[in-house]
């Protein structure tokens, strides 16, 4: 199966620790785009892509009012990840139940 863009992917957005820290600061709520940069040591203009990256996902909405824009999670497409997490949850529950069975057979 073909792979999404980057900019059409969830999880590539989400790879990029970047964007996941804007994510984790947008948890707080909606922010105007200079108080999202401040923590960051790069470029406005870098912070701006991430950003885009993020909108065009789904994952941040962005509004202006006036020259500012402020930027807020929309968690919904992580459901999508959260889904192929849960998957592997399970293997990995029933893998490490079959184990636990096999030493208590062993002992």
């Amino acid at each position: 199966m073909a792979r999404l863009p980057a900019t059409r992917d969830v999880f590539a957005a989400i790879a990029d620790p970047t964007r996941r820290s804007l994510l984790d600061r947008l948890r707080a709520g909606e922010q105007p785009v200079k108080q999202l940069a401040a923590p960051f040591e790069m470029s406005a203009p870098a912070i701006s892509q991430h950003l885009s990256v993020l909108c065009e996902v789904g994952l941040v909405t962005q509004r202006r009012v006036g020259r500012q824009r402020f930027y807020r999670l929309n968690p919904e497409p992580l459901q999508q990840v959260a889904d192929w997490v849960a998957d592997y949850e399970h293997f990995w529950s029933d893998k490490l139940a079959s184990l636990g069975d096999y030493l208590e057979e062993e002992s």
